[in-house]
């Protein structure tokens, strides 16, 4: 024992040698843990490879990009939105919430919490009083909208009109410093024009892209891109609502929608013309709604060869009763080359035509019937409410007795597709990406109204509402208007895309 007293003693005493040793070294700092070395000999850079006067034009060409979007970039704005879309039941006793009561829940059930969806979107501001453009979808349905400016300043913002059928909606906040962006005449802007794309993609806010003008009004689409200005510059979800720029800081377009594989930018970015906003804004702020002016014909692109040489213009395949082209006395086969003055490249030109003019003014039309060219004037005239049933096809349908709960009614054209879950499997037979979530369309209706969709397409949102199964899908189309437009994310084997479903 005493041996092994005298063994313990001296390994403590060594112990407590070289702690104070340790110790002491480290106060005087010589203690050195890593072996001793030789700095390296390392010289830098001193001058750039290229003289900058080699690249003086791309210098100025970097200044006046600066000087571009430092200009923009306060009028732009993040927008935010909250929706309560439930509440969360707890059953069981939490041992925290039984000591630590929250006193602001002591007035309501305990074993409820309530649900709220966040959203981002982007917007623009084009007025001196503070008002804003985005888009619809973005603010669709929401309980609460705030802004984002660009000096970090956050504002409640007021919804002041929407328009779900061009997808456009008016907000407004009280600031008095505001910087407008000038809206841009669209009808000049060429395929290859320099645009910015400015928003917050992913919360990233401020974010700036470059690009060119892809395209501009495809003359053979007759669904909604063939109204929109294609871009490459990069637009991810966030940036729906923000603005497409010209070299002279001028809004362009409203970007509205992308076709992607994977969700994000592939360089396919859809744009809502500036003409089309400008008409939008001042009949929201006007009217509080947005007044459509319509011809009131049935048409089809004109095919090369068609009535002469020239393959520009439309042709009449039907006259509505009563319409603005009636009373030109329109008829079934005429070609329609001008409208006021303006030539008329493809239908979609026509409709934007038609949109942008003014009601109840004479317009002048220019026509070809029987290879004789002829000239005749209109009115136009806001468009009916039932103007989309006149144009659609008339069947003779058996009287069914009134079903007021019938789904039919509530979700429209939305509840003739039939859906199912998707499953590990469906992901692998339709080709579709990994993170893919929603329902998968098993059948459309012909005469549906939905034509856009096809089976096996996957329905990931509705207005911006997750689709996660058919309990889901069923539910939210149980709560939609007939008569307003829908807003759908589909995912058609990598390409993903948004689809508007406009009323019957």
């Amino acid at each position: 024992m005493k041996n092994l007293a005298k063994f313990l003693l001296f390994v403590l005493l060594v112990s407590a040698g070289i702690s104070l040793l340790y110790d002491y070294r480290l106060r005087h700092g010589d203690l050195n843990l890593l072996p001793a070395r030789t700095p390296e000999k390392y010289t830098l850079a001193s001058a750039p490879t290229v003289d900058p006067k080699q690249v003086a034009s791309l210098e100025a060409l970097n200044r006046e990009r600066r000087a571009l979007v430092s200009s923009v970039i306060p009028s732009v704005v993040a927008v935010k939105t909250s929706k309560k879309i439930g509440v969360r039941r707890q059953y069981g006793l939490d041992p925290f919430e039984f000591f630590f009561r929250n006193q602001q829940r002591a007035f309501r059930n305990p074993n409820e919490e309530a649900l709220v969806q966040n959203s981002l979107g982007s917007g623009v501001i084009v007025t001196n009083e503070g008002h804003i453009i985005t888009n619809n979808h973005v603010v669709d349905q929401v309980d609460e909208i705030e802004v984002q400016l660009s000096d970090g300043r956050t504002k409640k913002a007021r919804l002041v009109g929407a328009d779900s059928q061009v997808d456009l909606a008016v907000l407004k906040i009280d600031d008095p410093g505001v910087k407008p962006l000038k809206l841009a005449d669209s009808d000049t802007v060429q395929a290859g024009d320099f645009v910015l794309a400015i928003g917050n993609p992913f919360g990233f806010e401020e974010t700036v892209t470059d690009g060119i003008i892809s395209s501009k009004g495809r003359p053979n689409r007759t669904d909604v891109f063939g109204d929109l200005l294609q871009t490459n510059a990069a637009i991810n979800p966030g940036n729906s609502g923000g603005p497409l720029i010209n070299l002279r800081g001028e809004v362009v377009g409203i970007n509205a929608a992308i076709i992607s594989r994977s969700g994000g930018s592939q360089g396919i970015g859809f744009a809502i013309p500036s003409n089309t906003v400008r008409m939008a804004i001042e009949s929201l702020l006007k009217q509080g709604r947005i007044i459509r002016g319509y011809l009131g014909i049935r048409a089809r692109a004109l095919q090369p060869g068609q009535n002469g040489t020239e393959s520009e213009g439309v042709v009449v395949d039907e006259v509505i009763p009563g319409s603005p082209a009636a009373q030109a006395q329109l008829q079934k086969g005429d070609t329609l080359r001008k409208f006021n003055g303006h030539e008329v490249k493809s239908f979609p030109a026509l409709r934007s035509l038609v949109a942008q003019a003014e009601l109840n003014k004479k317009v002048d039309l220019e026509i070809v019937r029987d290879g004789k060219s002829m000239k005749m004037t209109t009115e136009l005239k806001e468009q009916p409410v039932d103007y989309q049933n006149r144009l659609a096809p008339q069947q003779a349908q058996p009287e069914q007795p009134p079903t007021p709960n019938d789904r039919g009614e509530a979700a429209g054209a939305l509840a003739s597709i039939q859906v199912s879950d998707l499953t590990p499997d469906m992901v692998r037979q339709l080709d579709l990406p990994n993170n893919v979530r929603g329902v998968v369309v098993t059948k459309v209706e012909p005469d549906s109204g939905v034509a856009e969709l096809q089976k096996g397409d996957v329905i990931e949102e509705i207005n911006q509402q997750p689709v996660a199964s058919v309990s889901d899908y069923q539910k939210i189309i149980a709560s939609l208007d007939p008569s307003q437009s829908q807003v759908l994310s589909v995912c058609r084997h990598r390409m993903r895309s948004f689809l508007v479903l406009r009323p019957r």
